[in-house]
């Protein structure tokens, strides 16, 4: 699929058929994630790929948004190998766990995987269910499954502000 098209079309798939998402997709996602830059190259993000009843359950229990997707990702990043930026004030873990995010997000809709960007949960009780290192810190989570018969994109989803609403040239 062309690029425009993957981001003209994307959206944020909402009701899922509860199929499992096909190996090689789910690899190729996660490859676009992989080659997704971080600062100085620290590649700090922790990807992990939720798929058991078990850890599902532990999604559901912190959040009512994975809409029967069968595959969530849960985006972090090690809270001890980023770039601090200059003033100290800054540093590079949300935003390179989010650059990692949106490479997946996209990747998987050139994969005709549907996904969706949940952040309506508790990071640290998640962090805690999971059992994950006190290290790293969850950005987000990604739905990844295929769109159920009736599901599409909110009625708003093409609307969009002119770009000289949001663009400033200096």
């Amino acid at each position: 699929m062309e690029f425009k098209e993957v981001v003209k079309n994307r959206y944020s798939c909402k009701k899922y058929d509860g199929r499992k998402v096909d190996r090689d997709q789910l690899q190729k996602i996660l490859e676009a994630g992989r080659l997704a830059p971080t600062a100085k190259n620290l590649q700090e993000q922790r990807i992990y790929v939720i798929e058991s009843e078990e850890a599902l359950a532990k999604v559901d229990s912190v959040t009512p948004c994975r809409y029967g997707a069968s595959t969530v990702v849960a985006v972090a990043f090690d809270k001890n190998r980023v770039f601090t930026y200059p003033g100290e004030k800054r540093d590079s873990g949300i935003e390179d766990a989010t650059i990692v995010a949106t490479h997946m997000i996209l990747a998987a809709a050139d994969e005709n995987v549907d996904s969706c960007w949940i952040n309506f949960f508790d990071p640290d009780q998640l962090a805690k269910a999971l059992e994950l290192p006190e290290n790293e810190e969850i950005l987000m989570l990604m739905d990844l499954g295929y769109a159920a018969e009736g599901a599409g994109p909110l009625e708003n989803h093409t609307s969009r502000k002119e770009l000289e609403e949001t663009v400033s040239y200096l």
